[in-house]
């Protein structure tokens, strides 16, 4: 039999640090921590890799999460100020209808009055109404009329319009030098507006000119 082959002897200093062998203090040692890119080069000097979880900054220098809140942001406020005009158009359009509605309300009212008006202006004309209690309630009621913005309109001389005149006879009548139009010489009964809405034209005789 062959006698086993005896360990090499241990090397004087073998596994120890250099210098000082036989001391127990660890070595030093070294990692290069620099990030390489996939091409295997280096980065450039001054670059730096943000920390992990974190998204990269853009040119600007906010981060994608800083953009969408931005944009989100930009997209709430445009949508308040589309709120605040669409709610301003409607008090506007509210506003209109309340005025047309209490219009037609006075107007209605005013068409109903309309036979006690005429009486009322009729005896004006013939001076029933110069005092007594009857010219009291005639002066209140024709108040109270005008606060509501009730108007009588139509008198003898005005040029005649359409708009606001019912032509119920059409006569000849001199009329004062240099007239060029159709001109009211006299007024039936006069007629009643509102502002601009007409509860009922004046009902006149016209002439033209000659």
């Amino acid at each position: 039999m062959t006698p086993p082959n005896p360990a090499p002897a241990e090397q004087p200093g073998a596994g120890t640090n250099q210098p000082g062998a036989g001391n127990d203090q660890p070595g030093f040692t070294f990692a290069n921590k620099r990030k390489i890119s996939p091409d295997g080069a280096p980065p450039a000097d001054g670059a730096t890799t943000p920390p992990a979880g974190e998204a990269p900054a853009s040119d600007s220098g906010t981060t994608p999460a800083q953009d969408a809140n931005e944009l989100l942001a930009a997209e709430r406020l445009a949508d308040l100020q589309r709120l605040q005009a669409e709610y301003a158009n409607y008090r506007k359009r509210v506003d209109r209808d309340r005025a047309t509605s209490r219009d037609l309300a006075i107007a209605s009212m005013v068409e109903s009055l309309l036979p006690v008006l005429d009486d009322i202006h009729l005896a004006r004309q013939h001076g029933d109404l110069e005092a007594g209690p009857l010219a009291s309630i005639a002066d209140k009621l024709e108040a109270t009329l005008a606060k509501y913005g009730v108007e009588r309109f139509g008198e003898p001389g005005a040029a005649f319009d359409p708009a606001v005149h019912d032509a119920l006879m059409h006569v000849e009548e001199e009329l004062a030098e240099g007239t060029e139009v159709t001109t009211v010489v006299g007024v039936l009964q006069p007629g009643y507006r509102i502002g601009d809405r007409v509860v009922r034209p004046a009902r006149v005789s016209v002439a033209d000119p000659k």
